[in-house]
């Protein structure tokens, strides 16, 4: 991906500035086995496996204060993402924080950080609901979406201390998630870490691991493109049985390879074709799916096509049949090349819209030139699908990068300038997905709950209550938010509704609207297709600032009756408790619509008096009564390893999942629970183990206790599993 500032360079976030050309192998890192089996010992060990990430940056001017640094500890137990080579590994050194693998020689036993690296939630089906507005079409363009969530070496597997983090959530809008990255100096093959799939899952939404074979001026080295496509004696392809296991053993759902080291030749390029096929030969059994980007040719040489052509078809489908399930086609498409691409696509029995048209917005984002009528046309059928390449510019490019501002931010990238998907700005040169693009939903099934928790946070709040005053960010905790950002009904002033950070029922957010409300307004929640009962209840926890507001919820138990028309909803009555700390429970019985469907979920608030208003939702569930069973507590939690300096402890801390009638947890909270009694949020995974960075000792306490809980679809938890760490 030459010619566009894109992520091979030495000036990448995920280059180190290392000559790969001069720097020798590392050491073979320790596996997980060994580590445990050397207890606290293990640190020095895990230490040279994964430490000394970058130094922070400092924070932007107008950025929100963050919590100071964290105490280097004596050797870093932190678990990372794993990236490797295919085989030969650079000479020379790695730099700081960086260790050299070879994928060949991988296994799940030699990977100490598999526990925090392995994602856990299902890809959840979806269905797709009537467009919000007459423009975006379903079954047409898809959106494949390449994003940098963090450097090659040192991407923290399970999150970390600060909200300043790209906090995805507009997954309604995405077909396939790309973890991009990868350098000469540190790694070209790169898995995602689990908190990035269990959120995509959770919405849908697959993610593919990244193979970056770079451009020579990159310090790229065919001998690299010869490792991954290598045959062993009986003709085989150690490495695509190699990709497959890891995404199998991670949790993901396939890969993205992108050949960009120049130099072969056409056995060369026969070789990748024949190495494809078996690689999605492996993994269609799986579910796996490869993504091949518009590279190396026929020729075996890189040659940028800007199209699907006969140069490159051969990579998409040869007279065998399918080659890779899709193709992202180079930056240097035109809207001839890209009609050319389709009519081609169309003759070779497969879909336009499996390739992705290249958008670069990694360094202006909705400023960016795009001929959108060669991709997605209003006036006649999608062209073809279109691939975002760097999105997260909707955080990078802030200079207050608080949460509040990004989701802001991000919004008007995914919505548009009006940030209403039912009421897309008129002829805006930026042509948002929602405005072309059918959302998306995976809400199903009862019970469902949403307390509007993005994935990242400045505290965490439990019941209104802040349970944590330190800066947090972890995608895999991140709820399923409503897709349309923010379908708004009113024959008044339209009043502001965000994500909002100073204020939560639970997790780090909650949806703000603030503002004069001159009629009724009406805002569409999710999207849905749950099935009522006489039994299903409807919950909405919310509060009101200094001026009351009168609040109804709507279900909606038919579509509308065409894109762009309003959801028709039922208005409720329903009762309210107090549920303390200024938040209010309203409840909505859902007997009178037993065995319909809900395909929607709004609410409808007035405010009596004429002064502006600032109301927040905290939670909203679905579910069926009665609400009486806990889920089942994990078992066996364990300290796998610690480290102990200034009071401070670094650990590892691991348990068996729970196993119940409930079924798998949503997600595994980990607290402390202090001398005095007092519990305090130390973090959360959907997974069976987690890291835990600088845990101070309460006073002069003999030990730090703590407690894992699972918790479920409706935020109950169960009894803890104890396990207490001996200062």
């Amino acid at each position: 991906m030459p010619d566009t500032g894109h992520d091979t360079g030495p000036d990448s976030d995920s280059d180190s500035g290392v000559d790969p050309r001069t720097t020798p192998p590392a050491a073979i890192r320790p596996t997980r086995r060994r580590v445990l089996a050397t207890g606290a010992g293990a640190a020095a060990l895990l230490g040279l496996a994964g430490r000394a990430r970058a130094a922070a940056a400092p924070s932007p001017a107008g950025a929100p204060a963050s919590a100071p640094a964290p105490a280097p500890a004596p050797a870093d137990l932190a678990p990372y993402a794993s990236y490797w080579f295919p085989d030969s590994l650079p000479a020379g050194t790695p730099g700081p924080g960086i260790v050299w693998r070879s994928l060949s020689r991988w296994t799940p036993g030699s990977d100490p950080d598999l526990a925090h690296n392995t994602a856990t939630v299902p890809l959840a089906e979806r269905f797709t609901p009537v467009p919000a507005n007459r423009d975006a079409r379903a079954g047409q363009a898809r959106i494949s979406s390449l994003v940098s969530f963090g450097p090659t070496a040192g991407n923290p597997s399970q999150g970390s201390p600060t909200a300043d983090h790209y906090a995805l959530t507009h997954w309604a809008y995405i077909d396939e998630l790309v973890f991009w990255g990868g350098s000469a100096g540190e790694g070209i093959v790169l898995a995602p870490n689990a908190p990035v799939v269990d959120a995509a899952h959770r919405n849908g939404v697959r993610v593919l691991g990244n193979v970056f074979l770079p451009p020579v001026a990159y310090g790229g080295d065919l001998r690299w493109t010869r490792d991954l496509v290598r045959r062993d004696a009986l003709g085989r392809f150690p490495l695509a049985d190699k990709l497959v296991r890891v995404a199998r053993t991670y949790g993901f759902d396939g890969w993205f390879v992108n050949a960009e080291t120049d130099g072969g030749d056409s056995a060369l390029a026969t070789r990748m074709r024949e190495f494809l096929r078996a690689l999605r030969a492996a993994g269609e059994p799986h579910g796996l799916r490869i993504t091949w980007y518009d590279a190396m040719n026929s020729t075996g040489r890189v040659g940028w096509q800007g199209a699907l052509n006969a140069l490159n078809q051969e990579f998409f489908e040869d007279r065998a049949g399918k080659v890779s399930d899709t193709m992202f086609v180079d930056f240097r498409w035109t809207p001839d090349s890209l009609a050319a691409s389709g009519a081609l696509a169309d003759r070779l029995g497969r879909s336009r819209h499996d390739l992705w048209a290249a958008v670069d917005t990694e360094s202006r984002g909705w400023d960016s030139p795009v001929d959108w009528d060669a991709i997605v046309p209003r006036d006649r059928d999608h062209v073809v699908s279109y691939g975002f390449y760097r999105p997260e510019w909707t955080r990078n490019h802030l200079t207050d990068r608080s949460p509040g501002a990004f989701h802001r931010a991000d919004d008007r990238f995914w919505t548009g300038e009006s940030l209403d998907p039912a009421r897309p700005a008129p002829a805006a040169r930026w042509r948002a997905p929602a405005t072309a693009v059918a959302d998306r939903s995976t809400v199903t099934g009862l019970p469902f709950a949403c307390s509007f928790n993005t994935g990242h946070g400045l505290r965490w709040y439990e019941d209104g209550k802040v349970a944590s005053d330190t800066p947090w960010n972890h995608l895999g905790l991140q709820d399923r938010l409503p897709g349309r950002r923010w379908a708004m009904d009113t024959a008044g002033g339209r009043p502001s509704v965000t994500l909002d950070f100073e204020n939560a029922w639970r997790g780090g957010s909650s949806l703000l609207v603030e503002g004069a409300l001159t009629a009724p307004v009406v805002i569409g929640l999710h999207s849905t297709r749950l099935p009522l009962t006489r039994g299903s209840v409807l919950e909405l926890v919310h509060a009101s600032g200094p001026e009351p507001v009168a609040v109804e919820v709507g279900v909606a138990v038919r579509e509308p009756s065409a894109p762009g028309e309003p959801v028709p909803y039922t208005w409720l009555p329903a009762r309210s408790r107090d549920s303390g700390q200024g938040w209010r429970t309203t409840r909505a019985g859902l007997a009178p619509l037993a065995g319909r469907t809900a395909y929607g979920l709004a609410v409808r608030i007035t405010a009596p008096g004429t002064k502006p208003v600032a109301w927040r939702i905290g939670a909203v569930s679905v579910h069926d009564e009665p609400r009486t069973r806990r889920p089942a507590p994990p078992t066996a939690p364990v300290v796998d390893a610690s480290a102990r300096q200034d009071g401070r402890a670094w650990l590892r801390l691991s348990w068996r999942a729970a196993a119940g009638p409930g079924g798998r947890p949503r997600h595994y909270e980990v607290w402390r629970i202090l001398p005095g009694g007092g519990r305090r949020f130390l973090g959360g995974t959907c997974g069976t183990a987690l890291y835990l960075p600088a845990v101070p000792r309460a006073g002069r306490e003999r030990a730090a206790a703590f407690e894992v809980r699972a918790v479920d679809e409706l935020y109950a938890v169960s009894a803890p599993a104890r396990v207490s760490l001996t200062w």
